[in-house]
């Protein structure tokens, strides 16, 4: 880094050939210019990584008789190599004063590579001393206790999260009562992601609008925003409200089954009962029979009632959760009226992967972190979150989405095929080359 040792503790940071870094030479030789006058000091021009600086000096100095004399000459100043305490604690890496754990007890990583976009728009990332992913979560490092809590309230404001801290004694300094403690907080975000089946407890439904108790999770952000497919009745939920009546997710992403639209009749809107919440107005409420497309030579259909309206038709593919034939493992399902249990619950309209990978035009940036342990899986789930960012809009808003410059640019207005991101939406990569140290008028951005 561009800073120099000002004894006898200070790192200042200097640029070369500027005013801080002449001040910072001719304190070297302060004693040697008490007997004459300074009348000027400059730079002489070296090679940056030569470790040499010179400066023209100019002194005055009476002699006999009241004459003066000036003289100019050059002192060369030796550059040694030596390590700030910052630059000390990030190459070892393991000399860390704070650490925030961060965790999620699911097994989808969509909440994640949302939380990772933010991270990345608002620049937290910049102050840490090294990031670490593990299983189910990420750990990050700092040099301060500080910049660890401002990225603890950073997660609390922008997901439903609970946290929690403790610190261990390293060392204490008996003189000078000085203690050095490492500080840990651990982050726990819910277990619910975006396209989970939840089953809401009795008292939480009630207090939401008497909402049925099988929602969809449609998104989380700070909150979690729920849907029920039923009546279209939306509700969102915050931490601190979901951990005093918490609930699980009912299926794993790997159980969506493919569904084949085989009739569907939109429906008006329900008349709503008693204390009934608000209701969702970029959704359709329908009313569709539908068939495996494993069981397509059988009889076998499927009545439901979906949000998906507005986007599906007959003869469309869809993806949904089978509660008919599963065997519900969940405090508060297992205690409901089996009438009140939907047979299938339909989650979102299916569109051919490999077409949408091709026509993506667009990408993300990533965090540069330690990788240990990764699942296969991840490459799968990843996709699934670029195309959630393709389907909702009111998500995209807090992420920063580059152009992709290797893919051709295809018109917007494709009404037939999955949806996509505008170009108006998406900012232009910018990339600094690495060396920074061109001459003057070089090149530093393309």
């Amino acid at each position: 880094c561009p800073r120099y040792l000002q004894p006898p503790g200070t790192w200042v940071r200097c640029a070369l050939e500027s005013r801080e870094l002449l001040a910072l030479c001719l304190k070297k030789i302060k004693a040697s210019l008490s007997k004459v006058r300074l009348i000027d000091a400059g730079f002489i021009w070296t090679e940056p990584h030569s470790k040499r600086l010179k400066l023209k000096l100019t002194v005055q100095k009476e002699v006999l008789n009241g004459a003066v004399l000036q003289q100019v000459f050059v002192v060369e100043y030796i550059v040694q190599s030596q390590m700030c305490e910052d630059c000390h604690r990030i190459e070892a890496k393991d000399f860390w004063k704070a650490v925030v754990q961060v965790r999620q007890k699911t097994l989808h990583k969509k909440t994640f590579y949302y939380l990772e976009q933010l991270i990345l728009k608002h620049r937290l990332h910049q102050n840490t001393l090294r990031i670490k992913e593990i299983h189910d979560g990420l750990d990050f490092y700092y040099s301060s206790k500080q910049q660890a809590q401002k990225m603890v309230d950073f997660l609390q404001c922008t997901v439903p999260s609970r946290s929690k801290s403790s610190q261990r004694l390293i060392s204490h300094d008996i003189h000078s009562n000085v203690y050095n403690y490492k500080s840990t907080f651990s982050v726990e975000i819910v277990p619910i992601c975006k396209d989970n089946v939840v089953c809401l407890s009795p008292k939480l439904a009630q207090s939401l609008g008497n909402m049925s108790q099988i929602c969809v999770c449609i998104r989380v952000t700070s909150t979690i925003r729920l849907i029920d497919p039923s009546t279209l009745q939306i509700a969102e939920i915050d931490g601190n409200t979901y951990w005093r009546h918490p609930f699980n997710s009912l299926f794993h992403p790997r159980q969506l089954e493919e569904f084949i639209i085989m009739d569907i009749n939109r429906v008006q809107e329900k008349k709503k009962g008693a204390g009934a919440g608000a209701r969702s107005n970029k959704h359709t409420l329908a009313e569709a029979w539908v068939r495996k497309t494993s069981e397509l030579n059988t009889d076998h259909q499927y009545f439901c009632c979906t949000h998906l309206g507005h986007i599906l038709n007959p003869g469309d593919l869809v993806l949904g959760f089978d509660l008919a034939n599963c065997n519900l493992n969940d405090e508060f399902a297992n205690k409901m009226n089996p009438h009140n249990i939907p047979d299938v619950v339909l989650i979102k309209k299916s569109y051919d992967r490999t077409r949408r990978q091709q026509r993506r035009n667009w990408k993300l940036k990533e965090l540069e972190r330690d990788r240990e342990g990764l699942d296969t899986d991840d490459e799968r789930q990843y996709q699934d979150f670029l195309e959630d960012l393709e389907e909702d809009e009111a998500v995209r808003k807090n992420i920063n989405i580059y152009r992709n410059a290797d893919v051709p640019v295809e018109s917007d207005t494709d009404d037939d095929g999955p949806p996509r991101i505008s170009l108006a939406e998406m900012l232009e990569d910018l990339h600094i080359s690495q060396d920074a140290t061109g001459g003057e008028g070089a090149n530093m951005m393309t």
